[in-house]
């Protein structure tokens, strides 16, 4: 029985995309799946979708569905195997379309890049193997850059440029095809990549309620120098954040990231909104079935300070041990929550007028949960809002959610701490305490002799704002 809050996101690629190695995953204790839409075609998508949605129900489990939108993500064109650039060669990035590359020519997929770069300004490649330098541009269709560090030049390789402010749109045509794609398969959650700025949210937004009248929260990915210029205005009108530290780690100095993760961390928590750490959390494990110390030291910070979720990206994607990095990682996560430097600060009570009876209520029932040791806060919702509200605060209990939206169950299995569980019987406050006890028992997150704190509001067939606050020993 997984009783981790921290949740596990494990990226899905060839190494795992079959339907048993989806399950052996979720039996390993991943709680979010990511797609990555910069590496898989609809169809491929399409058919790992109808995998979790059958293993949902065979696991019984509300396992996340997180569609990771590609952005504007520049991207070289094909290269000459054994293509290698040494210090002090000059190469030339053009917009022409050529068949393939040399050390000479490349092609480079972004067609305002001659307009957009500056002599002198950087140019990453390959996550910064290869670093090269603007030495002249001709505004229309080629740049010429000198070699700074050197490597083998591979086809495709995404391409950062930390100086430069590009006209890219937040949303590319694929990305806006993409997000279509997410919101008819019902996705729980969808990720922006390299936001810059609030609007670049706001046209996703948009974008959604153009196509659906169902809720789908936004994750804004911190990638870009600019968001982290404006990160106050860009968590507002987001739903969640993503400290997404291997493009962040090309665009800012690299010993910069940490800081940003902490405060990015602080900001969500007290926003009550999730956070998730992502890139190279157990890079190593990749060819590896053992982690760098470094590795599980990070992992284990990031449990520490709070984060919702832990990332894995190319670990379970491509990695040769997917499901030995993920029961690693929840060993991580298991070894520190269990000890007094997983107890997460604790935020104050969310002051606003519209829900300061539910707030007080949830405030006060993980206060009262860690005071008498309280196995779990169980509340009944039909919004999730008392999901999100109880788990902000943090308790060292659990939080399980009782609701019958199905939307809500997958959806709030991404929040730190938080277990959901479907119930639909809603006929009196006493039946029903008795009957969410009862399956929260069956389902082994409480015990006999444990004491729950049980949230509900009153009638209870109005499905109005929580209002009752109750303690029950369980027998």
């Amino acid at each position: 029985m997984n009783l981790n809050k921290t949740k596990i996101i494990a990226t899905v690629g060839p190494a795992c995309s079959s339907r048993s190695m989806l399950s052996k995953l979720i039996s390993s204790g991943v709680d979010v799946f990511r797609i990555n839409f910069s590496h898989a075609t609809h169809s491929e998508v399409k058919k790992i979708v109808s995998h979790i949605k059958y293993l949902r129900q065979e696991h019984n489990k509300h396992v996340t569905i997180l569609g990771d939108l590609q952005g504007p993500k520049i991207r070289t064109g094909k290269v000459v195997e054994g293509c290698v650039l040494k210090k002090g060669d000059q190469i030339v990035f053009t917009t022409n379309l050529i068949e393939i590359g040399d050390n000479s020519m490349v092609q480079i997929g972004y067609n305002l890049f001659p307009k957009d770069v500056k002599k002198d300004e950087k140019v990453m490649v390959d996550d910064g193997k290869i670093i090269l330098k603007v030495v002249k541009t001709n505004k229309s269709d080629e740049v010429t850059l000198e070699v700074i560090q050197g490597g083998e030049l591979k086809s495709n390789k995404g391409v950062n440029l930390p100086n430069t402010k590009i006209s890219l749109p937040a949303l590319t045509e694929k990305d806006v095809n993409d997000a279509k794609f997410a919101i008819k398969n019902s996705f729980d959650w969808i990720a922006l990549s390299f936001v810059r700025s609030k609007n670049d949210v706001l046209m996703l937004k948009e974008l959604i309620h153009s196509e659906t009248k169902k809720s789908m929260p936004i994750i804004s990915k911190i990638e870009k120098p600019q968001a982290i210029e404006k990160l106050e205005s860009i968590l507002k009108v987001s739903d969640g954040l993503m400290v997404a530290r291997g493009d962040l780690g090309l665009e800012i100095p690299a010993e910069e990231v940490p800081i940003n993760q902490k405060i990015m961390v602080e900001m969500a928590k007290k926003a009550r909104k999730p956070i998730i750490v992502a890139t190279q959390m157990m890079e190593s494990m990749i060819n590896n079935l053992t982690p760098s110390r470094a590795e599980v030291n990070d992992v284990a910070n990031s449990v520490m300070d709070g984060a919702d979720c832990i990332m894995l990206s190319a670990e379970t994607s491509v990695g040769k041990y997917p499901c030995e990095v993920v029961r690693k990682i929840g060993k991580i996560i298991s070894s520190v929550e269990n000890t007094e430097f997983g107890l997460v600060k604790k935020r104050k009570i969310n002051i606003r007028k519209d829900r300061l009876i539910t707030n007080s209520i949830c405030y006060n029932a993980a206060m009262l949960a860690d005071g008498i040791g309280a196995s779990a806060i169980c509340t009944l919702t039909n919004s999730g809002y008392t999901g999100w509200e109880i788990s902000s605060y943090r308790p060292k209990s659990l939080v399980l959610v009782f609701t019958s939206n199905t939307r809500i169950l997958s959806q709030l299995n991404l929040l730190w701490g938080v277990k959901c569980i479907f119930y639909n019987n809603l006929e009196s406050t006493d039946k029903t305490v008795e009957e969410v006890n009862e399956l929260a028992q069956k389902k082994r997150y409480i015990k006999k002799g444990d004491y729950v704190i049980n949230l509900a509001a009153m009638p209870i067939k109005k499905k109005g704002q929580v209002n009752t606050l109750r303690i029950t020993k369980v027998e």
